[in-house]
């Protein structure tokens, strides 16, 4: 027999319990509850029916755990508790008979079943765990905030790319921070729209985001927003960062270009080989009747001059188509020590007596005894004549046309500067003009492959080119290359 204070103890135990618990009688009639009186409806809970205080229905419920328990006499739970689950309801989801001998009094009713109750908040707990290292782990960027903007969660991935702790983000970066000016209000304009995929989800949106830096990278957006009775509550994003994917495509695009440019340069070739040969032919005839004349004939003092100003200018023109083959010759590539003073004497020999060349002042200040680099000899050609045609161009073939060449012996380089007397570089453009298609000509006069080619030239070649502007007048390339190891050292000739 329970003392009076056993008692008293387990009264108020009954009463502290934070589920509902009741005694009904078999007609369903409340004989005790533990459900405070201030919390109920307007109705007292002792002499009531269950089903008609809680959810004001004339009849017991359609899943009603004592009905089951009465009518086995044992311990019952609740046959579909999910229906009322569903409806925002607690049922009853447990209930067991008191017994008095082989008569049953009443019936405990509860709106919880202990054992399952701890099964279900176990295998919750295991599945949210799942599910938030799935997206921790996530290889993109996983970014989740509330209707306000406050970030709960923040993977590793994202603090890799927008380079704060998750502390950090939890706690003092909005998420309106990692898009630059107003790009959080557009994104959640087309989530609430219909255009990247339906309301509330956001599929494949290339836009920006913000570092902590401020370095502003490309992402591809996939976000939505999540619900709670048709309610905002928050929302995630899957950022992907654009970055290698553009870069690896600029890198296609120009491999795609040099070659087109190799190709272009090829058919240059065989169409100077075809026309050296058709010129060749005539040139040397031109060459032997001009020396026949001056050996078998006595010919006056005038005439005699005329012939040898002819067999000068037919030298200088087999000469121009020598160089002409020469700088179209096709190689393999084959790096070899050259000589970076004759590389530019024998490009200016092509360009020199060109008509745009007619009004340039043509300046060379060639350190001697430079050491040979490295490169392929129609790669230095197409590189020299690409940036000084630039040069010329630029000056609308009127100024002054300086070429030096020096060597940095701390750096072990060999440097050509090409400066031009023109207009210069807008300084909002220098750091795009070696950009591929780039180009501050007129439609239809340039294409911008130009510096681009020249770029990746010195760069394959292991050298650095930059631009800038002189501060008197026009612009200034500087081009340096690597001079060949000692053993490739030679005389710089191929």
């Amino acid at each position: 027999m329970r003392t009076k204070k056993e008692v008293e103890y387990l009264l108020k135990a009954i009463d502290s319990f934070q589920r509902r618990l009741l005694v009904v009688s078999p007609d369903l009639t409340i004989l005790a509850s533990n459900v405070p009186v201030d919390e109920l409806p307007d109705a007292e809970a002792v002499g009531n029916t269950c089903h008609n205080l809680f959810y004001d229905l004339p009849s017991p419920c359609e899943n009603c755990a004592v009905m089951a328990a009465k009518e086995s006499r044992l311990p019952s739970l609740c046959p579909k508790p999910d229906s009322f689950i569903m409806e925002g309801r607690l049922p009853c989801f447990y209930a067991y008979p008191i017994m008095n001998g082989d008569t049953v009094e009443a019936y405990v009713s509860m709106d919880f079943q202990i054992p399952a109750i701890g099964m279900l908040e176990e295998k919750l707990s295991r599945t949210n765990s799942l599910l938030e290292n799935l997206l921790l782990s996530a290889v993109d960027c996983v970014i989740a905030a509330d209707m306000k903007g406050n970030i709960f969660l923040f993977n590793a991935s994202a603090v890799e790319v927008f380079e704060h702790s998750k502390e950090e983000a939890k706690s003092s970066v909005n998420v309106r921070d990692i898009y630059p000016g107003d790009g959080a209000r557009q994104v959640m304009k087309l989530l609430r729209g219909d255009e990247y995929g339906g309301k509330g989800r956001l599929k494949t949106y290339h836009t920006k985001a913000l570092s902590k830096s401020g370095e502003e990278i490309p992402i591809s957006l996939y976000a939505s927003i999540i619900y709670e009775d048709d309610q905002e509550i928050a929302t995630i994003g899957f950022f992907h960062d654009l970055r290698d994917r553009i870069r690896i495509q600029k890198e296609l695009e120009d491999t795609q270009v040099q070659l087109l440019q190799a190709e272009k340069m090829s058919s240059l070739g065989k169409l100077a080989a075809g026309v050296a040969h058709q010129i060749n032919n005539p040139l040397g005839g031109i060459t032997l009747f001009a020396k026949l004349m001056l050996e078998e004939y006595t010919l006056e003092k005038g005439a005699e001059e005329d012939l040898h100003r002819i067999l000068r200018d037919a030298e200088r023109a087999r000469n121009t188509v020598k160089e002409l083959l020469e700088f179209t010759r096709q190689t393999r590539h084959l790096m070899q020590p050259n000589n970076i003073n004759e590389a530019l004497t024998r490009t200016l020999f092509l360009l020199e007596n060109q008509t745009l060349f007619q009004n340039i002042d043509l300046k060379k200040t060639f350190q001697t005894e430079l050491p040979p680099v490295s490169s392929d000899a129609q790669q230095l050609y197409h590189l020299m004549m690409n940036i000084i045609l630039n040069a010329a161009q630029a000056m609308d073939g009127n100024g002054v046309l300086h070429l030096k060449t020096y060597y940095r012996a701390k750096q072990d380089r060999v440097c050509i500067e090409i400066s031009d007397t023109g207009p210069g570089i807008p300084e909002e453009t220098l750091p795009h003009i070696f950009e591929p298609f780039f180009t501050t000509k007129d439609e239809g006069k340039g294409t911008g492959l130009g510096l681009s080619l020249a770029y990746n030239i010195v760069e394959s070649h292991g050298g650095r080119m930059s631009a800038k502007n002189n501060p008197e007048k026009g612009a200034s390339f500087i081009i340096e290359l690597p001079s060949a190891s000692k053993d490739q050292k030679g005389d710089g000739r191929e």
